[in-house]
């Protein structure tokens, strides 16, 4: 089977619940030439602030087996796929373990820090509720796996996001496009038509990939501009009608 095909059987089996069309929940919105097709969520830094419990676990793990760890090392890796992280700290660390071992090591760290509590992002929870109030449908793409997704989605009403898109389900990680690629074929649209709200070069390289309008809302790491870029300093005060004019900024 070629890439593209499995491309599109990842993403048929990636929606997790029926389209706006089939439960109606457009007709609560006037005027949909406003708003963005849909929005796509980067997770790790721009929906919540789990960066620094990735680096205490990443600190955590060296002092375990005796490596060095700085917080620089851990802020290269913003935005990167698991595995291609836990390879970097097998070789920085000089582990003797696997990246599937170490990638495991380390969700048992996050895991626990975001059971005690989610630090959301300012404004993105806000956001969230107003485009789900608006019609926008939604999508979470995430390199992070299922079992850190799933303690921070019960934070959130049920239907919150359409489409979920997790590290564990994809054969390319970002900065591939196939997650953003994923989530948009899973919703049924043109990645063009949608707004991605990355924090990461490596997620934003993924989502501009695709296709998609890309807003930057810087946190840990800086971004560099890009063709499909359009940078923000928050989330705060942003509204569907907000994002469907950043798509206009790019002509």
């Amino acid at each position: 089977m070629t890439e593209p095909d499995d491309e599109r059987r990842r993403a048929e089996d990636a929606r997790l619940v029926p389209n706006d069309n089939e439960t109606g929940r457009n007709d609560v919105v006037g005027d949909q030439t406003s708003l963005p097709a849909a929005v796509l969520w980067d997770m790790d830094g721009t929906l919540v602030d789990t960066e620094p419990a990735w680096v205490a676990a990443e600190t955590a793990l060296a002092h375990r087996h005796g490596a060095e760890w700085t917080e620089a090392d851990g802020l290269s890796l913003v935005g990167n796929s698991l595995l291609t992280s836990a390879g970097y700290i097998r070789e920085r660390m000089g582990l003797d373990l696997t990246p599937e071992e170490i990638v495991e090591e380390l969700l048992d760290g996050v895991v626990a820090s975001v059971r005690e509590s989610v630090p959301w992002r300012p404004g993105a929870r806000e956001l969230l509720e107003e485009l789900h109030a608006r019609g926008v449908p939604c999508a979470l793409v995430t390199m992070s796996y299922e079992r850190l997704v799933a303690p921070i989605l019960g934070h959130l009403p049920a239907d919150t996001f359409d489409v979920v898109i997790t590290g564990d389900k994809v054969s390319y990680g970002k900065p591939h496009p196939e997650p953003y690629l994923s989530a948009a074929a899973a919703l049924g649209l043109d990645p063009a038509d949608c707004v991605a709200i990355e924090d990461s070069s490596t997620g934003a390289t993924s989502a501009e990939a695709a296709g998609c309008t890309v807003l930057v809302v810087q946190n840990h790491v800086a971004v560099p501009p890009g063709p499909r870029r359009v940078f923000r300093d928050s989330l705060t005060e942003l509204d569907g009608p907000a994002l469907a004019r950043l798509q206009s900024e790019l002509g």
